[in-house]
């Protein structure tokens, strides 16, 4: 398993946060003033969906994570500061979402993600 930067954040910490069955553990990766940019089919590259903060970051996850849905993290790569990986979704009646993101970090804490995200139709 890869560290970034030796600061304590690791494929390992990020595969518990993503599989785990709640938002709390994925939640406790991101910096207090972190950012996400999300674009997907409806949130396109020029408007993506932006989140700010812990607090708008947290009620995206816990929206996401009280679906029926399990989730899995399908590849890592860390370089010093960066973090770049795959998470696979399947909702329960077999709807599939698959999605991208590049991380970056900073003592050891997500401060910007940009994810872009694809689903079944």
């Amino acid at each position: 398993m890869g560290t970034a930067a030796n600061t304590g954040f690791t494929s390992e910490t990020l595969r518990r946060g993503v599989e785990g069955n709640s938002a709390a553990d994925l939640l406790s990766l991101y910096a207090d003033d972190a950012e996400i940019r999300i674009v997907d089919r409806n949130t396109q590259p020029s408007h993506p969906m932006v989140v700010h903060g812990k607090d708008q970051i947290a009620a995206m996850l816990d929206d996401v994570y009280s679906r029926d849905m399990t989730h899995k993290l399908e590849g890592c790569v860390m370089e010093g500061d960066h973090v770049a990986f795959s998470e696979s979704c399947l909702y329960s009646d077999g709807v599939r979402v698959l999605s991208e993101s590049m991380l970056t970090l900073k003592d050891g804490k997500i401060t910007e993600q940009t994810m872009i995200q694809a689903w079944d139709e």
